[in-house]
C-alpha cells in the first residue's frame, strides 16, 4: 500500500549503502536505504538497521562497521545483500573481501567506504534502529555514481518487516 510518504521518499531516491560488521566471529552485512552524515565536527554518520535483519542482531554486539557505497555498476552485489538473509547463509562465502583491523568485512568490489565506530544505538520503537557512529577513516576510489533504489527495481528483502526481532 503506497502512502504519501512513500511517494515523497521515492522521489528523493537517496543512494543505497551496504553495511558490514562482525561480532564474536559472526559476520553480517545488509543493504541499507536509511543513512546520513550526522555531524561535521566530530565526524559522525548514522544508518538505520531493520529489526528483522540478521545484521541488526549482530550489530547489537558489534562496535565497528563498514559503510560501503555501491555504484550503478554494483546492482547485482547490492541485490545480493538486500535479498538474502544472513540467518540462512554466510553472505560472504565466495565474495572477495578482507578484514579490517577490527575484524569488519571490507568488500573488495565496493571500495568507496567509511569505517566507523559505534557511538550509540537508538530504538525509538519503530521498525528500524539508528546507529550513530564516529568516522574512523574514509576510503574513496575514483569519482562514482551512487546506486539508488529506483535502479534496483523490485527487490524482495531477505526478511519481511513483520519479522522484526523486537516489537514495540
Amino acid at each position: 500500500m503506497s502512502t504519501a510518504l512513500d511517494d515523497l521518499m521515492g522521489s528523493v531516491d537517496s543512494p543505497l549503502i551496504v553495511v558490514t560488521t562482525s561480532a564474536e566471529g559472526e559476520r553480517a552485512g545488509c543493504l541499507v536505504g536509511f543513512h546520513s552524515q550526522a555531524s561535521i565536527d566530530p565526524e559522525h554518520y548514522c544508518f538505520w538497521l531493520s529489526k528483522a535483519n540478521h545484521t541488526y542482531r549482530v550489530a547489537l554486539r558489534a562496535d565497528h562497521f563498514a559503510v560501503h557505497f555501491p555504484t550503478t555498476a554494483d546492482r547485482e552485489l547490492a541485490r545480493y545483500f538486500g535479498s538474502r538473509s544472513g540467518s540462512d547463509m554466510d553472505k560472504f562465502t565466495g565474495l572477495d573481501f578482507a578484514l579490517s583491523d577490527d575484524g569488519v568485512p571490507l568488500l573488495a568490489d565496493l571500495p568507496n567506504r567509511l569505517l566507523v565506530e559505534r557511538v550509540a544505538m537508538l530504538d525509538d520503537g519503530g521498525d528500524h534502529v539508528c546507529t550513530t557512529a564516529r568516522v574512523s577513516s574514509v576510503e574513496v576510489a575514483d569519482g562514482f555514481t551512487p546506486l539508488r533504489p529506483s535502479q534496483l527495481g523490485d527487490l524482495t528483502p531477505g526478511h519481511g518487516n513483520e519479522e522484526r526481532a523486537i516489537r514495540p
